[in-house]
């Protein structure tokens, strides 16, 4: 069992948690809880505290004078009006306490980004990735430089890095921070856990996209909501095909995952993917799968490394002048995407909502149609009703968030016990 979700310690089979065990990992939980809420919320008075976790003002008292003394945590004495009594005290997570990487990788390039322990972005940039023969240890060695000069441009020493969290379209290993396919070097694996060893005590993550960008904006929908996001699905439209999946059990924790959408079968047609299968959503949904049915080249051509999106926006505009072959490029492409999404539906047995994000958005126009017409082949969707879409284009804003988010809740627990 997750013990940041449940509070539980682990015990071995027959044995009972003791009482001081029980009572740290409840203290523990409760630290993290502190943190969480001045990173989500920002600075807060002790009342605030109080009201926003739900713990008594002398729980507060004793875990926000603890985050002093550890220097995760700092006071603000901000004057009362008429400069008369005692100035209000906010508390606010100390920026230097703790540093994140998040490292996105695309298929053209490869983003590097520096947040301080607030959240707060502190450097960023970007390296265009070697569209030829790289091989996976040279992309490793590239890999590594380029984390040494994001963290020695702000002067900060390796051990200031508590985690490294990366993301990558393709299979990730749940277990550790390897990832199995993707489209840059197809089945040829990179372990970044191994290949990151001796950088400090970071922690390794990695994820899928789709996955942080489910987690970010349901983090973003409860915020101006004020109420618990149940279930909503997350469609990546691009060169690849993502979905990330949020689901909210009984019990109220969320499971967030992102399942191997594009490459699942589709249709016995013939159209080759990049992973080396025919017939998967992403050959006919992906970039170079529209640009292989617009130009009417063989489904079984070995698909485009990279289509650049200038060269996708020359297929809308013929689409759009009534070209035929792209028109129904796009409509076919619609059509693998609503029925694989209706089959993702029936599974959840629940219609929740979908947002669409990727550069593929802006093609929603030329894509709508094939996409309600695969949706409203699914029984669940007839008898249930169609799903609400929401078209989000900041993905790249939300990969980063996501990224962020998760790796500073896992040092809170780390750092506040």
């Amino acid at each position: 069992m997750d013990q940041t979700k449940s509070g539980a310690v682990p015990m071995k089979d027959g044995q009972r948690a003791s009482p001081r065990a029980s009572t740290e990992a409840v203290r523990q939980q409760n630290s993290g809880l502190v943190l969480q809420v001045l990173r989500r919320e920002g600075p807060l008075a002790h009342t605030d505290l109080s009201s926003a976790t739900g713990l008594s003002s002398a729980t507060v008292s004793a875990i926000t004078a603890e985050l002093e003394k550890q220097t995760l945590i700092e006071r603000r004495e901000l004057p009362t009006a008429g400069h008369r009594g005692r100035p209000r005290v906010l508390f606010a997570r100390r920026r230097a306490a703790a540093h994140v990487i998040a490292v996105r990788i695309s298929s053209h390039a490869v983003q590097y980004s520096l947040a301080d322990y607030r959240g707060t972005m502190i450097d960023r940039f970007e390296e265009a990735r070697d569209q030829g023969t790289q091989s996976p240890a040279a992309f490793l060695a590239a890999f590594r430089a380029a984390l040494d000069r994001l963290v020695n441009r702000s002067r900060l020493a390796i051990s200031d890095i508590a985690s490294i969290s990366i993301s990558s379209k393709g299979l990730a290993d749940r277990e550790g921070a390897k990832l199995l396919w993707s489209p840059i070097f197809g089945y040829e694996a990179l372990d970044f856990e191994q290949a990151l060893s001796d950088f400090g005590t970071a922690r390794i993550h990695l994820f899928n996209e789709s996955l942080l960008v489910t987690h970010a904006l349901v983090l973003r929908l409860e915020k101006s909501r004020q109420q618990p996001v149940q279930s909503l699905a997350t469609l990546s439209l691009g060169h690849s095909i993502g979905l990330g999946v949020a689901l909210r059990d009984p019990q109220g924790h969320l499971d967030v995952r992102a399942p191997n959408f594009g490459h699942m079968l589709h249709s016995d047609d013939g159209k080759r993917c990049r992973c080396g299968a025919y017939g998967c959503i992403e050959a006919s949904a992906g970039f170079y799968g529209i640009l292989r049915t617009a130009f009417e080249v063989p489904p079984d051509t070995i698909p485009a490394s990279f289509v650049p999106l200038s060269e996708m926006e020359k297929i809308a505009t013929r689409a759009r002048q009534g070209h035929r072959a792209s028109e129904y490029a796009f409509r076919q492409a619609g059509l693998a995407l609503g029925q694989g999404l209706s089959r993702m539906l029936s599974l959840a047995e629940e219609t929740m909502p979908i947002a669409i994000t990727g550069p593929g958005t802006r093609f929603m126009d030329l894509l709508t149609r094939g996409l309600d017409e695969g949706l409203a082949q699914s029984q669940h969707v007839r008898v249930r009703g169609a799903p609400d879409i929401l078209i989000i284009t900041e993905e790249e804003t939300l990969v980063f968030e996501g990224h962020v988010d998760r790796s500073l809740s896992e040092i809170d627990m780390v750092l506040g016990g």
